[in-house]
């Protein structure tokens, strides 16, 4: 991934680092795994609509601008004419909502999972002696007792060393309603090791939470897809991949003659009926050139075309967008064609390895002239 962690940002660096998820976790640039698993998967998402992905990188946020939930967070960035936009934020906000939860409610917000063996483990256990305890520090009893309990272990263990050399320990307690200092002595409570076996697991989930700019992606996607022909700058074209593309395929014919007007509703069904949306052009009044420009801006990655070839073998030619270059085939294999190469199952270097190319230079000529043979 491209990565533009903090500290190149505050030495005022601009070209991202190029590294595997798996190093950016182990060098501690990414904060854990789950959180990059979540980073590689928008990065695939957005290199597999068609975002370049030389005009992509993650963003790590600074501290000074990090959310106080979150304990690491990133922006995937495009570069588009605006700079460098945020269209996705990816932050880990580890068990800060359960946590604030929990801690409101006093109710365990928590996942129990069954151990298929069970743990079998020693714990530091706080045993109050009720008939001390509570009398001696009166309200102040459950807080002293929470926060024995919400220790560390070895802080625990600093306590209960003091309780058996001295015979006492100070409990501090702060953010209470009984703030203050507390003394407790060896005969209110006892701290023993002891065994515990564990059937189930309990912990709290932590949450990645990735948050997508769909408006702002479809923006970028649009100026990355966009250009123009080279011999003519009025000729706009997207070039949708065929998953982004709103239509797959274009079906016109060649003329308006009313011959072809079966075969363009059969094919637009056949089409439709294995998955694949198409739109028929059939704007005869319009030349086949600016027919093919107009849907060339729309994104439509194929055209089948009928021409007057069709009405004597059957065949039919298969445009692709962004070549320009057509291949002559059966309609049913370009029908299955068509469908292989929206599902990604072949290329369009496939195509032109197995089907005739047509010559597009004297297309236009060979019709007219097959046109008069047909209709004299």
């Amino acid at each position: 991934l491209p990565l533009l962690t903090g500290s190149m940002q505050l030495a005022e660096e601009t070209v991202p680092a190029v590294m595997t998820i798996g190093d950016a976790v182990s060098q501690g640039v990414i904060d854990n795994k789950t959180l990059g698993y979540f980073m590689g998967r928008i990065y695939l998402f957005l290199t597999a609509i068609g975002i370049k992905t030389d005009l992509l990188r993650f963003r790590q946020h600074m501290r000074n601008e990090m959310a106080h939930y979150a304990c690491d967070c990133w922006d995937a960035e495009i570069y588009t004419s605006y700079g460098w936009i945020e269209c996705v934020g990816c932050a880990d906000r580890s068990a800060y909502d359960l946590r604030v939860h929990s801690a409101s409610t006093k109710k365990k917000l928590c996942v129990r999972e069954h151990l298929a063996e069970p743990l079998v483990y020693e714990k530091l256990v706080c045993e109050p002696n009720n008939k001390l305890f509570g009398p001696k520090l009166k309200r102040a009893a459950k807080p002293v007792q929470e926060y024995l309990e919400s220790l560390p272990v070895e802080e625990l263990a600093e306590v209960k060393a003091a309780l058996a050399k001295d015979g006492k320990a100070t409990v501090t307690l702060t953010g209470t309603a009984v703030d203050g200092d507390y003394e407790i002595t060896s005969d209110m409570l006892t701290i023993e090791y002891q065994t515990k076996i564990e059937n189930t697991r309990e912990y709290t989930p932590n949450v990645i939470e990735p948050s997508f700019g769909i408006g702002r992606i479809l923006y970028a996607l649009i100026e990355h897809s966009y250009s123009v022909r080279a011999e003519d700058e009025q000729r706009g074209v997207l070039s949708f991949n065929t998953q982004m593309s709103p239509f797959k395929c274009l079906i016109l014919p060649i003329s308006g003659n009313p011959s072809f007007k079966p075969f363009l509703q059969n094919t637009a069904r056949s089409l439709r009926n294995v998955g694949v949306p198409a739109r028929i052009d059939d704007a005869a009044s319009v030349s086949i050139g600016r027919r093919y420009s107009r849907n060339d801006e729309l994104g439509t990655p194929f055209a089948i075309t009928f021409d007057f070839m069709t009405l004597k073998d059957n065949t039919v030619t298969l445009r692709e967008r962004d070549s320009t270059k057509q291949v002559r085939g059966s309609l049913e294999d370009i029908v299955e064609l068509v469908k292989n190469l929206v599902s990604g199952s072949v290329t369009w270097d496939d195509a032109l390895a197995k089907f005739e190319l047509v010559d597009t230079t004297s297309e236009a000529d060979a019709e007219s002239a097959t046109e008069s043979k047909l209709f004299e």
